[in-house]
């Protein structure tokens, strides 16, 4: 019997397991492997029959301190009556939220798919996830604060420049990682491509393609624009500049110094990792995320990613009404009251979020499998902050 067999086979009784209340862990998918992480087999999980809710989370030497919500909260039953209504499908298609309040994990819960030990798939924090990659390269000497001003191309070695579209030579870093390539290309002449040619899309022919196909480029014309064509860059750029190859290094030099060992990331067409969508974090991995950026780039006393790259990816380069953009991570104001927190976030359509608010050393973290974002950006800062701060 093969292991992806094995897997569905068990995925059909696993929420009869008891694995609630009468032990307190958290539930989990057994007879898991890497190659059984994706987004399709993630739709086949069941549905647990009873929430887990934990208000003093299991301490699993990952790197996570943990505590007990009632000790360290003003109104413990403002959570949980949060949670109840998640349980309750009051709150679409929730599978996670986790709550870490001055340096510990306090709440702890899961629901309909969420799973403790299943990484959860990611759409656009994937880009988050990318831009901090880019940061680790820059702590151990491979990239320079100031590459991120350099033009693209001039990492790119195999971009052959006679048939580029005018000023895409001037695209720098910086620029594609703020959404403000000014890359513009039409998706017929792009579908066209994926369909008849794929193999140009080899390699740094990914970047070659986009930089052929867009319209001119002007520094009036680079606007802001969410698409998948900028974080590429970003990708290919680190694995133009590190040693072995962009997986290799997300692996060992980002992701196992932090304990990050249960995890997929899909490739992309190009053969590197996909960028704008395509990771799968569990809910614990992802608070990681979150901790790194409240610590500055420190993990556990070692500084994986310069304090200056964090500040500068998470600060507001980009800037509207609603919301700022720094390296693939958002920003925002939220009002509880008369009090207005900045919320950093990383962001994925589904209802994936890391939600960081540094001036009260608050991170949520929340998963889920809806349609569309879903409300969980503007419900839970509301719902959880008046539980720790008067």
């Amino acid at each position: 019997m093969n292991k992806f067999y094995t897997f569905l086979q068990f995925l059909s009784y696993a929420s009869c397991i008891t694995l609630f209340a009468d032990n307190g862990l958290a539930p989990e998918v057994t007879d898991l492997n890497a190659k059984d992480i994706s987004y399709t087999l993630e739709k086949k999980i069941p549905y647990l029959e009873k929430a887990f809710i934990s208000t003093k989370p299991k301490d699993k030497n990952d790197g996570i301190k943990v505590g007990d919500l009632n000790k360290n909260t003003l109104d413990t039953q403002l959570i949980l009556g949060f949670s109840k209504e998640i349980a309750s499908n009051k709150h679409s298609n929730t599978d996670s939220l986790l709550i870490y309040y001055k340096n510990q994990l306090l709440f702890e819960s899961y629901y309909k798919r969420g799973r403790a030990n299943y990484p959860h798939y990611q759409m656009s924090i994937t880009k988050s996830y990318t831009a901090l990659a880019i940061g680790r390269a820059i702590q151990l000497g491979y990239l320079k604060m100031s590459d991120l001003n350099k033009p693209v191309i001039s990492f790119l070695k195999d971009i052959d420049l006679k048939n580029l579209a005018a000023g895409t030579e001037s695209i720098s870093l910086h620029e594609a990682m703020h959404m403000r390539s000014g890359i513009r290309v039409d998706k017929s002449k792009a579908s066209t491509v994926m369909k008849n040619t794929p193999e140009k899309l080899k390699g740094q022919g990914q970047i070659q393609t986009y930089m052929e196909l867009t319209a001119p480029i002007t520094e009036d014309s680079k606007t802001f624009k969410y698409q998948g064509s900028d974080p590429s860059m970003a990708m290919q750029v680190l694995e133009a500049v590190v040693p072995g190859s962009a997986k290799g290094f997300i692996k060992s030099e980002l992701l196992i110094p932090m304990g990050i060992k249960n995890y997929g990331w899909q490739d992309d067409i190009s053969g590197l990792p996909k960028s704008a969508a395509g990771s799968s974090f569990r809910s614990r991995d992802m608070l990681k995320m979150g901790m790194l950026i409240l610590q500055e780039g420190q993990w556990q006393g070692k500084q994986l990613i310069p304090t200056e790259f964090i500040k500068v990816a998470t600060s507001a380069i980009d800037v509207n009404e609603q919301r700022s953009y720094g390296y693939f991570w958002w920003g925002h104001d939220v009002q509880i009251g008369n009090n207005t927190y900045l919320c950093k976030s990383g962001r994925g359509a589904g209802g994936q979020f890391i939600l960081m608010f540094p001036e009260i050393e608050l991170i949520i973290i929340s998963t889920a499998h809806n349609k569309g974002m879903g409300k969980m950006l503007s419900e839970a800062p509301k719902r959880v902050i008046p539980a720790f701060i008067k």
